[in-house]
């Protein structure tokens, strides 16, 4: 099962001048195409941090979207440090030059054209707002900040590179909600379903009501799924605990 993963970069995410509108969209974008989203960094413009995690992810062999820092400012980083991570140098991409110069003619240059120096190889994300395009490397995607600019891009590359992989995951979740129990009065119950299926993950969530409840659920082949959420019910009933699918 290919992985997914995403990065969103930028001090101004951690310092609270910006919200994130990327994970929850992301979610969204890749539940509908039957896949799911492995992991997510929040990282600040801190260009050590940001090529150890690319050149990681890339050693990983897994699928993601890097959101912010591929502007020409002071502070956008991410450009060289995928540049670093993959061991390319930074050059000038004909392509995103060609593009630049269609969107803003004479006013390309000096500066907006930086934004088309790309590390060595990449290939490009179009860009359907301005046409400063985007760029990847190694299966890692790289598309600006801006949500109404990333997310159409995010969706092009799911659409282009990753149709193949569309609703084709063996994967159920299931889940129950229980009430009158919270998390420590089913926490051997719980170990005792990882122990026998420790191929699925298992999530519990406590929710703050009048009545102790906790949901409850599973993720991963559907077979285990449905054979352990069997006895996850049973298990719950001889316990003396009420319960009902969520």
């Amino acid at each position: 099962m290919r992985q997914f993963g995403i990065y969103i970069i930028g001090d101004e995410i951690l310092s609270g001048k910006r919200q994130d509108a990327h994970l929850s969209k992301v979610i969204a974008l890749l539940s509908a195409r039957g896949l799911q989203l492995s992991w997510a960094h929040f990282i600040g413009d801190i260009p050590e941090q940001i090529t150890q995690l690319l050149k990681a992810s890339m050693a990983r062999g897994e699928i993601v979207f890097s959101f912010g820092g591929i502007g020409a400012t002071p502070d956008d980083y991410t450009r060289q440090c995928a540049a670093a991570a993959a061991g390319v140098p930074i050059e000038r991409h004909a392509g995103a030059v060609a593009n630049i110069e269609a969107q803003y003619g004479e006013a390309a240059y000096p500066k907006r054209v930086l934004m088309a120096d790309f590390p060595q190889g990449c290939e490009l994300i179009p860009n359907p707002i301005n046409r400063v395009a985007g760029f990847s490397i190694h299966e890692h995607y790289f598309v600006p900040g801006f949500p109404e600019m990333a997310h159409p891009m995010v969706e092009w590359v799911l659409e282009t590179y990753y149709s193949h992989l569309f609703h084709g995951q063996d994967y159920l979740e299931q889940a129950i909600v229980v009430t009158e129990a919270g998390e420590s009065d089913l926490i051997d119950l719980m170990n005792s379903i990882l122990s026998r299926y420790p191929m699925l993950k298992l999530f519990s969530l406590p929710r703050t009501n009048q009545r102790r409840t906790t949901e409850v659920g599973l993720k991963g082949e559907s077979a285990y799924v449905l054979a352990a959420m069997l006895e996850l019910k049973a298990g719950v009933s001889e316990l003396g605990y009420p319960w009902v699918d969520v």
